[in-house]
C-alpha cells in the first residue's frame, strides 16, 4: 500500500460532481432497492483526468478524457474518450498503478517500453483533475504521482473502426529508468 493508505481510500473522502465518493477500499455498496438499478463495474468512474499522450513515433495527441475509479488499494482504472461528448469514443484504457507493485513486479525493461511515471507527468504541469475543488484536486494529483501508469490505445486517431491493433503511448514527459 502507499504510505499505509491505499488509493482507493485516499480518493474515498472526495465528494465528485456526480455526489458519488469512491468506496472505501471497495467496500461493498449498499444493497439497492428492488426498484433501482444494482451497481455494476461501468458505475463510478467518478475522477476526471486531462491529459495529453505521446504515441510510439513521438506525436503528441489528445488531451484525453480519463474516468478513473479505484478497483483495489494498489490500482486505479481509467477509461479515455477523445471528448467529453455524449457519444465520445472509447479510445483507450489506463491503470495507475501503485509504484510499490509496478516497479517490483514489471522488468526494467517492459516498464520503459510501456509504462510512465505519473510524478514526472503531474510535475509537467499537463495534467488537469477536473470536476472538483483545488484542494481536492491537489490530492488526487499527489496520490496519482505515487503510481506508475500504463496506457492501452484501442482506437486509432481518425480510424473509422478499431483495427486491433493495441497501441501504448505515455505521456508527454516520459522518461526511462534505469533501476
Amino acid at each position: 500500500m502507499i504510505r499505509a493508505l491505499s488509493i482507493a481510500s485516499v480518493l474515498s473522502f472526495a465528494v465528485f460532481s456526480t455526489g458519488m465518493a469512491l468506496a472505501q477500499d471497495n467496500a461493498p455498496a449498499p444493497a439497492a432497492p428492488a426498484a433501482e438499478k444494482k451497481p455494476g463495474p461501468a458505475d463510478g468512474f467518478n475522477i476526471h483526468v486531462m491529459a495529453p499522450h505521446k504515441f510510439e513515433d513521438g506525436t503528441v495527441h489528445g488531451p484525453y478524457h480519463h474516468y478513473c475509479k479505484g478497483i483495489s488499494p494498489e490500482v486505479l482504472q481509467c477509461l479515455l474518450f477523445e471528448s467529453t461528448e455524449p457519444n465520445a469514443r472509447l479510445t483507450d484504457v489506463e491503470y495507475f498503478i501503485a509504484k510499490t507493485v509496478s516497479r517490483k513486479e514489471v522488468p526494467l525493461k517492459t516498464w520503459n517500453k510501456y509504462y510512465h511515471d505519473h510524478a514526472e507527468e503531474v510535475a509537467s504541469g499537463r495534467v488537469q483533475v477536473l470536476d472538483m475543488s483545488d484542494e481536492k484536486a491537489k490530492e488526487v494529483a499527489a496520490v496519482a504521482a505515487m503510481t506508475d501508469g500504463i496506457i492501452f490505445h484501442l482506437w486509432p486517431d481518425g480510424a473509422k473502426a478499431p483495427n486491433g491493433v493495441v497501441g501504448h503511448p505515455t505521456s508527454v514527459s516520459h522518461k526511462h529508468r534505469k533501476k
